[in-house]
């Protein structure tokens, strides 16, 4: 099981819980786990995390391609296709889909959907709005599986053991 993670996961960890000078051990980790092929995120997640002048944008410098992966292939491009197809169908406001297709986002989840990763994100499912498209309601969608990042670390048997 691979997983492919979601700016919000790296910047509520660091804003939140998981800061850099609190808990190194959750930044270890995912170099680790990365390393056995077990986590990673893709290339235009690290384009957002980079724009910060912290470190977490240092943080994602140093971890390259193997951990940011590019999208570019043909297989998440012929799912990106379903992606947009089924989020300009949706109901969404205009301002809402414009707004999902600015980011990382449904390139995460067609990346995902095309490699068999199941996709982490603090976002929840919310069926209800049309305002915004959040990644759990696409990836429920085309059957891409989703997890919060606790979820994930305790699914990995992640843990920060101190020394």
């Amino acid at each position: 099981m691979a997983y492919v993670l979601d700016a919000n996961c790296f910047i509520d960890a660091k804003n939140r819980y998981y800061g850099f000078d609190l808990c190194p051990g959750f930044w270890e980790s995912l170099t680790k786990y990365n390393a056995a092929g077990v986590i990673y995120s893709i290339s235009r997640i690290e384009d957002e995390l980079r724009k910060g002048n912290d470190d977490l944008a240092k943080w994602a410098a140093k971890q390259g391609s193997g951990f940011f992966l590019p999208e570019n292939d043909t297989q998440t491009a012929d799912c990106m296709k379903q992606v947009v197809a089924w989020v300009k169908g949706g109901g969404f406001k205009p301002e809402a889909i414009a707004e999902f297709f600015g980011c990382a986002d449904p390139f995460l989840v067609a990346h995902a959907m095309a490699h068999g990763y199941t996709v982490v994100t603090q976002e929840s499912l919310d069926l209800m709005t049309k305002k915004r498209v959040k990644i759990p309601v696409v990836c429920r969608q085309f059957g891409v599986r989703y997890l919060t990042l606790f979820e994930m670390l305790q699914e990995a048997g992640v843990q920060f053991v101190l020394s």
